[in-house]
């Protein structure tokens, strides 16, 4: 009886589906997994992670996180979140992610600096963070710009001391030996507002120069930077999309 409520969902007597072995509108094709989905943050509570998220950090501990040197990250966590110390260096998630849907939330809090930081896609290509609500900088700098290549769509950067999201879709580059078969690509939205969209990457992130692919693996850890600015983050988790099947 089952079997039969599942087969009544559908069709079999409809084409195939081109690049696949479904029919169109198919019973048998399996079902996506349910997945509760997460809460929005506000200013004064960070969000729920999705059901399905790796949690990268919870506003408890660092242990997800090492430093350049592979030690524990030496950055402070504190009221649920944790704050970079400048001069301790950049932390690294010790997963490495390949393609993925990644959420952070962050703030730049009143203090000296221009809350200068960013996140790093394998440890290579940046999406900028800065206080550009009431500071500017050139325009592939700003925040939410992916540095160095491309500015933002428009600038949704929120005020000092508030609460700002990323909401990044990673597509990694794909090597055939030392071949690039494909660059990397990524959405990201900040805020809610989208500031780029499938964005091919010119390669990994350089300062004052060109970026350009070497032959490197498609997967890597996610950085968070210390440019010298104490910057806050929380809620972070990470969701790999080669999980699922079509």
């Amino acid at each position: 009886m089952a079997e039969e409520a599942k087969k009544s969902l559908g069709y079999n007597d409809t084409p195939i589906i081109p690049g696949s072995k479904w029919h169109v509108h198919d019973g048998n094709r399996p079902q996506p997994p349910v997945v509760t989905p997460a809460d929005f943050p506000t200013q004064e509570k960070a969000g729920t992670p999705p059901s399905d998220a790796v949690i990268l950090f919870d506003g408890h501990c660092l242990s997800q996180w090492i430093d350049k040197n592979g030690q524990d990250a030496p950055w402070k966590v504190e009221n649920g979140y944790c704050e970079s110390v400048p001069k301790t260096g950049n932390i690294h998630t010790r997963t490495e992610f390949g393609d993925c849907q990644l959420h952070l939330e962050f703030a730049k809090p009143d203090a000296p600096g221009d809350g200068n930081s960013g996140v790093f896609m394998m440890r290579k290509y940046e999406i900028q963070i800065l206080n550009c609500h009431d500071h500017m900088t050139y325009a592939d700098g700003i925040e939410g710009g992916l540095y160095g290549q491309c500015p933002p769509l428009v600038n949704a950067c929120r005020p000092r001391q508030e609460w700002s999201a990323f909401d990044i879709i990673w597509i990694a580059p794909r090597f055939a030996g030392e071949q690039l078969m494909a660059p990397a690509y990524i959405t990201v939205f900040l805020n809610g507002v989208l500031l780029h969209h499938m964005r091919a990457l010119q390669g990994p992130t350089r300062f004052r120069a060109l970026a350009q692919y070497t032959p490197q693996s498609s997967y890597g850890a996610i950085e968070l930077q210390d440019h010298g600015d104490p910057v806050r983050f929380r809620n972070i988790w990470c969701r790999p999309l080669s999980i699922y099947g079509n």
